[in-house]
């Protein structure tokens, strides 16, 4: 069976008969791999990955992020099963957040990944830079064969 079925499943025992294939446009694994593999997701599950964070110190590791992404994000993960919330019953209130083993064993898959794309920066900016000059080079001759072909005005 694959996630194609219509209908969501009634129970977590049926959840776990399914096939998933993210692949599957009603997939329901293809939103909780949009989560974890999104701008913010793949980061707070870094970061979350160093320890447990209040909310405000998660928004400063995971430079660039809104306060409004941050939150959504949470939300979005702790609802997967990645994160989890501690709100203490203190004045003022203080909110915890850290991975689930769920969430741990993503967010190690994830940063292995992470760690690749980092060691072979060299080679990315490398490619980056070829395909920039070929693009350059090829405007270059296009806009030359657009005059030429006006008559050169």
């Amino acid at each position: 069976m694959d996630c194609e079925r219509t209908g969501a499943a009634s129970s977590t025992a049926d959840a776990e008969n399914l096939a998933f294939d993210v692949f599957a446009r009603a997939c329901p694994s293809r939103g909780t791999l949009e989560h974890v593999t999104g701008k913010w997701g793949g980061l707070i599950l870094g970061a979350l990955h160093e320890g447990s964070f209040r909310f405000n110190e998660l928004r400063r590791r995971v430079d660039g992020v809104s306060e409004k992404m941050l939150s959504q994000t949470l939300h979005a993960l702790e609802r997967d099963g990645l994160v989890h919330r501690e709100a203490q019953p203190t004045n003022p209130p203080r909110v915890d957040y850290r991975l689930t083993p769920l969430g741990s064993a993503v967010a190690e898959r994830l940063l292995a990944l992470i760690y690749l794309v980092e060691d072979r920066m060299p080679e990315v900016l490398s490619a980056q830079e070829r395909y920039d000059t070929v693009r350059a080079e090829s405007g270059k001759a296009a806009g030359r064969a657009t005059t030429a072909g006006r008559g050169g005005r």
